[in-house]
């Protein structure tokens, strides 16, 4: 589309405030905080994608304003000055690129922790607790609402004291929303029982906001026009909600939700992953849009450019939030306006960026490790001025697909060894549970690029020694994956069936079937779906005390949905120990740890994940005739600098191995391993 007419690219004016386009990035915590400040780390995640063009950057999800809402995911604290300096700095960074910065301000009220921070009371408008987060509040007092009033005018003060552009006052299942919604506001005072009531402490907060900062700063509102839960807001009582502020004349635009987040059913169905409808509440944004005046932007899985297209064209918002596709692609309008659209690296919904939040206490793509890595890891690859290399990658998974793409894009000659016809790799196998096909994005976007730069790949080629000394290589690239195996069974091994025999369809599904799931992550328990809907008997069997604990808990609801709508039998803290084989079937030997006792199960079929065992014959079979006998020089490798061991001068080529090939682990590392390997080849 021509730049100059195409909808995205066109400027808004709000209030005082032009950007430059209509594509932005919501408020979210990446968990980048240190100390509760967004200092470089932070700072440089956001300047990326001003550097590829966005309009508007807004950071801080869920800013807190005071010591009673301690951080529950990395929050930034804008309760004292402190954080002004950083605020500052971040602007500085982001305004350099012609993009403008906004933060997100909030008290999280019942959305935390009572065992954290300074241990002070978790406050609420009544005393009901939260879901996902179990603190049980403390109803707020009278001086504890004009306490938390003042807080949130002094933090937005201290936002416009860091030259941040404007704020969002955050509602949604944080504190302001609490007092709106009758599933958590029983009060009887003024802030209870009618609307009105409800809404009054929200336009306490404006008018404090606004007695602090102004008429002409920019303050806006994110929050959620219907909850779409039993007892909680519905749609016309949030557009009454929405009515009545907009008649304040204290906020400047409206940032839709629709849902709630109170648990983890519904955070999956607020920030929806792969398996689900595009934008599934694009229309009821729209419709918000056509009910106000004020500007309009919302977010919930808009992640391709024609979507977001749409959404302007047609009027259904004027500002289209691509939150998770930026954290994928940081560069999003700048290929836009090169017309390099399908070039674009696609967020494919598979939820790794938020789960991490709240497992490892931090957000990264799953197949874009330079995200968040912005001090050590380039997102556009430079070509080096060095004399070039002939480099020979063995396998086109995502270890090898990237290791090929960054090479390549070095400058450098790129061969894949691919033994079977097609790229992918394991991802293939995740892809043919229906509701998981988007995850073929990743693979599929590295071949194009590998395609784009000329790599030349050997399908149906499965390598030896010799095939690969053949090529005259300078560096050799083990990507080769891993095996299935079925644990450390004390007997019957040979008994067990893989989930990947099931997943490729090698195997036929029997009819009552024993699945055993050592792996605890997606791989096991998209077998375990797929098991589940191709109308077996099952058992799912872990040793752990949840299921899969290495899911996070936006992904977690849409497993157990399956499990428990095919009926599968869900059986915790007891490993598989053994298999033995029966005239008409297999008996399975199951221990339980906490009694120590063994009892034995019939089935038919016995199902294992417990991970994969490196596929590195090839790997060792090349080491001896390696310069560096395959040793990675970890100082060289975290300082981002090239390979230089030798401990075999007669060596040909240098041998490294990556993903799978090494341990098994998963999308991310296997593509982490590949980009801070390569990049600096």
């Amino acid at each position: 589309m021509n730049p100059d007419t195409d909808p995205l690219l066109q400027p808004l004016t709000l209030k005082h405030l032009t950007l430059k386009n209509r594509v932005m990035s919501t408020s979210h915590e990446p968990a980048y905080s240190e100390d509760g400040l967004p200092k470089e780390r932070y700072q440089l995640y956001h300047e990326e994608k001003a550097k590829g063009g966005i309009g508007l950057t807004m950071f801080g999800g869920g800013t807190l304003v005071a010591p009673d809402s301690p951080a529950a995911y990395g929050n930034l604290y804008a309760g004292d000055d402190a954080i002004v300096p950083h605020f500052r700095e971040l602007a500085r960074r982001v305004h350099a690129h012609g993009a403008a910065t906004m933060c997100q301000i909030s008290h999280l009220g019942r959305r935390t922790s009572n065992y954290a921070g300074d241990w002070l009371p978790v406050i609420a408008p009544s005393a009901v607790r939260e879901p996902a987060h179990r603190a049980f509040p403390k109803a707020m007092e009278d001086w504890d609402i004009r306490r938390t009033v003042k807080a949130y005018g002094a933090a937005v003060a201290r936002c416009r004291d860091g030259e941040i552009d404007g704020i969002e006052v955050y509602a949604d299942g944080h504190l302001l929303d609490s007092f709106w919604t009758p599933a958590v506001n029983r009060r009887t005072d003024e802030y209870g029982g009618s609307l009105e009531n409800r809404i009054r402490f929200s336009i306490e907060v404006l008018e404090e906001i606004r007695r602090q900062v102004g008429d002409d700063y920019i303050v806006g509102i994110r929050m959620m026009f219907d909850e779409a839960l039993d007892g909680g807001l519905q749609f016309d009582e949030g557009l009454k909600i929405g009515e009545l502020l907009a008649a304040t004349g204290m906020i400047d635009f409206f940032n839709i939700n629709r849902g709630h987040c109170a648990t983890s059913v519904g955070l999956a169905g607020l920030i929806p992953n792969m398996g689900t409808p595009q934008a599934p509440h694009l229309q009821f944004a729209g419709e918000v849009k056509r009910h106000f005046d004020l500007p309009v932007m919302h977010a919930a899985r808009i992640n391709d450019v024609a979507t977001a297209r749409y959404a302007i064209k047609e009027g259904l918002l004027d500002l289209v939030s691509m939150t998770r596709a930026h954290i994928a692609d940081p560069h999003i309008v700048a290929k836009i306006m090169r017309g390099e659209e399908d070039q674009i690296r696609p967020c494919v919904g598979m939820g790794y960026c938020i789960d991490r939040i709240y497992g490892e206490g931090e957000a990264l793509c799953a197949h874009n490790p330079a995200t968040g890595r912005e001090a050590a890891l380039p997102h556009v690859i430079s070509r080096r001025s060095e004399p070039t290399r002939n480099i020979v990658v063995v396998g086109a998974g995502p270890a090898g697909l990237e290791a090929a793409r960054v090479s390549a894009s070095r400058g450098h000659t790129v061969t894949i060894l691919e033994a079977s016809g097609m790229h992918g790799g394991q991802v293939n196998l995740a892809a043919k549970l229906q509701r998981r096909k988007e995850i073929l994005g990743i693979t599929d976007w590295l071949f194009d690029q590998c395609e784009r730069l000329g790599v030349n790949t050997r399908f149906n080629c499965f390598a030896a020694a010799q095939t690969v000394i053949d090529t005259s290589p300078d560096i050799v690239l083990i990507a080769t994956g891993g095996l299935p195996h079925a644990g450390y069974l004390k007997e019957g091994e040979e008994h067990a069936v893989s989930s990947w025999d099931i997943l490729s369809g090698a195997v036929p599904i029997g009819n009552n079937v024993l699945f055993f799931d050592d792996n605890a992550q997606h791989a096991g328990m998209t077998a375990a779906e797929f098991l589940a809907q191709n109308g077996c008997s099952l058992e799912y069997l872990s040793p752990e005390m949840m299921i899969a604990p290495d899911i996070g808990g936006s992904n977690h609801p849409a497993y157990l949905k399956s499990l428990y709508e095919n009926g599968v039998t869900i059986t915790l803290n007891q490993r598989l120990t053994g298999i033995s084989r029966e005239d008409d079937g297999f008996s399975a030997t199951i221990f339980n740890e906490y009694t120590n006792t063994n009892l034995t199960r019939r089935f038919d079929q016995i199902v294992c994940d417990s991970g994969t065992l490196p596929a590195d014959e090839l790997y060792f079979d090349l080491k001896a005739g390696s310069s560096n006998l395959g040793e990675v020089d970890q100082t060289a490798l975290l300082a981002g600098k090239p390979q230089g061991q030798v401990n075999n001068p007669d060596g040909t080529y240098q041998l490294f191995r990556l993903g799978d090939a090494v341990a098994s682990r998963n999308i991310h590392a296997a593509i982490y391993d590949s980009l801070r390997l390569c990049a600096a080849l």
